[in-house]
């Protein structure tokens, strides 16, 4: 019997990633996107699939979920919601939008439908962290009306909707709290660090860094999290929340010194002053996902080499030095690209 699923945000970097895995494991995939921040050649090559499904439609509408009242889906992906910093002051009210009507009316269809669902939260619920690493049940340190709130508020919104509808209505939910997603087929046009570091690249402009550059994150290879995804949707608790990430944490002035390298690139680092309130550090605890039976496969420098080849840029080399320590040992299994 083929497998049902549906994917909010199916245009987006990692829309576009989960439904390519899906339609050669032959599910029949639909996929939803408004156009807000997803590409529309994200999708292009999968129109000619009959196994794919596309609608153009804004989840926190009622169009949208009359639009699937009358199908039922054995798995959902909530995926939708307008990312990156930058956008939060452009996008806010979309985002607010995507993440209480958009997943009030995913979690109705997942309720009648029965199916499974998996929500894309984000490491901005923990806000500007105080206990390290962040593990599944620190409640965060979140400004509520801060600049960033209506991302960081949204998405804990959106968890809260969700742990509502697993008590009362018995639905099978999860939440997957991603930590820096990167790979292979982000746009250029993405408003998030690494995308916005290759295009700097490829105009000979200067790698802007926000601040000192001394704040850190922590960066996840797009197969990662493909793979930590799938586990969690099969294997992971309803109702439990679930980060998604690695513990290698890089300042952002060393991701843009070995951005440089690995591109082989002249470009210079440019350090300028925030636009927005920033966070620290973040370093998630990944004990949760592990017990599940996920490990990182793919190490940030090879990522990273990916990336490059993806954008087209010549002279790629291995790095001489990794600047980070080697990655969790992998699990079995083929990598997808």
């Amino acid at each position: 019997m083929i497998m049902k699923v549906l994917i909010t945000g199916g245009a987006g970097f990692i829309g576009h990633n989960l439904i390519k895995n899906l339609l050669h494991e032959d599910a029949e995939v639909y996929a939803v996107d408004n156009f807000l921040t997803g590409k529309k050649e994200n999708i292009s090559g999968f129109l000619n699939n009959k196994n794919f499904h596309f609608f153009q439609l804004d989840i926190s509408t009622q169009r949208f979920k009359k639009v699937f009242d009358g199908l039922e889906f054995d798995r959902i992906y909530h995926l939708a919601c307008p990312t990156g910093v930058p956008n939060i002051h452009i996008m806010g009210e979309e985002m607010i939008h995507a993440c209480s009507f958009g997943t009030f009316n995913v979690l109705d269809i997942a309720k009648k439908s029965k199916a499974k669902l998996l929500f894309s939260s984000s490491c901005e619920v923990y806000g500007q962290p105080e206990v390290f690493p962040q593990t599944e049940m620190y409640t965060g340190n979140v400004d509520h009306i801060g600049s960033r709130s209506p991302y960081e508020e949204g998405k804990r919104f959106s968890e809260t909707i969700l742990k509502f509808y697993t008590r009362k209505y018995n639905v099978d939910a999860k939440i997957v709290r991603f930590f820096n997603i990167y790979g292979p087929g982000m746009s250029l046009e993405d408003t998030r660090v690494l995308p916005k570091f290759f295009k700097s690249i490829k105009e000979g402009r200067s790698l802007e860094v926000y601040g000192d550059g001394s704040q850190t994150r922590t960066f996840l290879y797009i197969d990662d999290l493909l793979k930590g995804l799938e586990i969690v949707m099969d294997t992971g608790k309803s109702g439990e929340a679930y980060n998604l990430g690695t513990d290698r944490q890089i300042s952002i002035s060393d991701l843009a010194e070995l951005v440089l390298k690995i591109s082989r690139a002249d470009s210079k680092i440019e350090y300028v002053p925030h636009f927005i309130s920033d966070h620290k550090d973040r370093l998630p605890s990944l004990e949760k996902i592990c017990n599940l039976g996920w490990r990182q496969s793919v190490a940030l420098e090879d990522g990273l080499k990916k990336m490059t080849e993806y954008y087209g840029m010549e002279n790629i080399k291995e790095p001489e030095n990794a600047m980070l320590k080697k990655p969790f040992s992998a699990t079995a299994g083929e990598v997808v690209h």
